[in-house]
């Protein structure tokens, strides 16, 4: 049996794998959920934070530093609040420090 090789780009890859479609669909929600709250997040601390993987319910942010996870973690209420009434089920917000 003879097999050709020929490159395919990711999204064809995404669209004939449900595995990888369904990891590309929660990567896009993952920054769209970043979108939303980013005008929450004070101004100077925004390159600090970038989206992470949804479980479920649950989401997480990952952050460049202690200190700025220590101030996000303060906003978390109000982050999951925002979310929540643009429509995305969050019960939780966990935060990865990113050394």
């Amino acid at each position: 049996m003879l097999r050709r090789h020929h490159a395919i780009t990711l999204q064809q890859a995404s669209e004939e794998s449900p595995a990888l479609a369904r990891l590309t669909a929660l990567t896009r929600e993952s920054s769209e959920r970043l979108k939303a709250i980013q005008t929450l997040i004070p101004a100077p601390l925004r390159p600090a934070v970038a989206a992470g993987p949804i479980d479920g319910s649950n989401w997480c942010l990952l952050v460049r530093s202690n200190a700025a996870a220590a101030k996000i973690r303060q906003l978390l209420p109000a982050l999951q609040a925002h979310l929540r009434s643009r429509g995305w089920e969050v019960s939780a917000i966990r935060l990865k420090v990113q050394n």
